[in-house]
């Protein structure tokens, strides 16, 4: 690393703005900081929050970040800056470990945590700082690092929230919910675990896609707008866990119909939106719904090394950061394929 040298990053300086190229002092980490070369930076729709609704200004997106150890502060044990370790930058960006939920070990929800990329500069530039608690190490011999990147937030969410579903055993039906950025890579999770996989869509193009990587079955809720999609659920027998990727709220509401008993709906797919659910389409059969959101580094660390070893890859298109504001808008308009990658570094 230069030191004294510059670096570039993609800034939002305002609520509502546009994206700016500009050239900052390579920082030097603080005492519980490392300092991130990136070599690439995922985009996720929850990116947008910092463009239309962010915390403060000027500030930096990203939260799939990949790259290698440039430096770390004086009290950073883990990671080392030896060999450029490569490593990872998620959605969670540090906890307090003082809460009643850090000391219970379940960092997600302390109520003091900072997210990457939306409290705190992220990866969309040369160099981002991180709070060590922050950083995975990765596989070394992840041939492409950069198509890994998708894997520290939607890849995360997906693993992450499967592991977490104590109730699965392998043969059960999960469906999938939307065939998108999440929804491509939660196929792939299912199928790898040793789950039967339904993929939902309203896109019967994304049935040839859905199927090569491992869907069972496909649901087209284009076809016949009479026959909601938790019917079709319930001839396959019912389903243990079905994944909302989605962001809406009305497609939502019909699948926890499709539940077989003490089945799950898990909302991944952020909506502002309500839908509605009667108390008789819980109690029955002791379904539920719930929320999940990512995971913490270990989390992420687990979901590459997994993936690693499965052979389970994130479909991208790649920009680099000079054209940051024509891959935003590719990524906001849905008709990428999948994830939108920034290649920034070497």
């Amino acid at each position: 690393m230069e030191k004294g040298g510059m670096y570039k990053v993609a800034v939002i300086k305002e609520k509502g703005g546009d994206f700016c190229i500009e050239e900052r002092p390579i920082p030097t980490p603080g005492p519980e900081e490392v300092l991130v070369k990136v070599l690439a930076c995922g985009m996720c729709h929850s990116d947008s929050m910092v463009v239309n609704n962010g915390m403060a200004y000027p500030r930096v997106p990203g939260h799939e970040v990949v790259g290698h150890v440039a430096s770390v502060g004086e009290r950073v044990q883990y990671p080392s800056a030896e060999n450029n370790p490569l490593v990872g930058v998620g959605w969670h960006g540090s906890h307090c470990f003082h809460c009643s939920s850090c000391r219970r070990g379940d960092f997600m929800v302390c109520p003091n945590a900072t997210v990457t990329g939306l409290d705190t500069d992220g990866g969309y530039g040369e160099y981002m700082l991180a709070h060590w608690s922050a950083v995975c190490e990765l596989p070394p011999d992840i041939e492409d690092p950069a198509a890994a990147a998708p894997l520290l937030c939607a890849g995360t969410t997906m693993f992450n929230g499967m592991r977490r579903q104590s109730h699965l055993v392998p043969g059960d039906l999960v469906a999938i919910q939307g065939i998108g950025g999440l929804g491509h890579l939660g196929i792939q999770f299912a199928k790898r675990m040793g789950y039967r996989v339904a993929a939902i869509s309203s896109n019967s193009k994304k049935q040839k896609l859905a199927q090569s990587l491992g869907a069972d079955y496909f649901i087209d809720t284009s076809v016949d707008l009479d026959e909601p999609p938790s019917i079709h659920l319930q001839a396959l027998g019912g389903c243990a866990l079905v994944i909302a990727t989605a962001p809406s709220s009305k497609s939502m509401q019909d699948l926890v119909n499709g539940l077989a008993p003490n089945g799950r709906l898990m909302v991944v797919g952020a909506d502002a939106d309500t839908f509605a659910i009667s108390p008789l389409q819980l109690i029955g059969k002791r379904t539920h719904v719930c929320g999940w959101s990512s995971g913490c580094a270990t989390d992420s660390e687990d979901t590459c090394a997994f993936a690693h070893s499965q052979g389970i890859q994130s479909k991208n298109e790649y920009f680099p950061l000079s054209n940051v504001q024509k891959a935003y808008d590719r990524m906001m308009s849905g008709e990428a394929n999948c994830r939108v990658v920034l290649k920034i570094g070497k």
